[in-house]
């Protein structure tokens, strides 16, 4: 088994924020291909008040968020993020990605989407709120399948 990233890593001083760059190190730095993914670097970043949200999900508070990222650990042979491009304007930052994450039975499976990472004043990360469809993703791996499910969106929604 690999070994998780034990590279030190200070909390930000006060007053202070990532930058774009140092951003884009930490959030690299959290995926691989070779094993599980570590996001124990990234903590000290957050508030303790977080309030994470996503598709499936409304998290509030570290040790919520925390248990999160452990059950997503869990579920995943392996997970990538590749981080496309990057933007900020004031306290907050946009990502694009691309996440493949590999499951135990399942071929890999590529999810496309944004997070938006908001800054308060002492340059912890107080909202994440992430940007993805999931199901519309996993469905594109599925011959056939694919097919009805975007005929489906289109026909309810397009």
């Amino acid at each position: 088994m690999p070994e998780l990233n034990t590279d030190p890593v200070l909390p930000p001083a006060h007053n202070s924020r990532l930058t774009l760059a140092e951003i884009k190190d930490l959030w690299s730095r959290t995926y691989n291909t070779d094993g599980k993914p570590d996001w124990s670097h990234l903590f000290p970043y957050y508030h303790p008040q977080i309030i994470f949200q996503d598709s499936i999900q409304r998290i509030e508070g570290m040790e919520a968020f925390q248990a999160m990222c452990k059950r997503l650990t869990d579920r995943c042979q392996s997970l990538r993020m590749d981080i496309l491009s990057m933007a900020e304007n004031g306290p907050v930052v946009l990502m694009d990605w691309q996440m493949t994450m590999a499951f135990k039975k399942y071929p890999d499976t590529p999810v496309y989407g944004a997070t938006k990472l908001t800054f308060n004043d002492e340059g912890l990360i107080i909202e994440q709120r992430d940007y993805y469809d999931l199901w519309g993703d996993i469905f594109n791996g599925i011959p056939r399948f694919n097919q009805m499910y975007r005929r489906f969106m289109h026909k309810k929604f397009g």
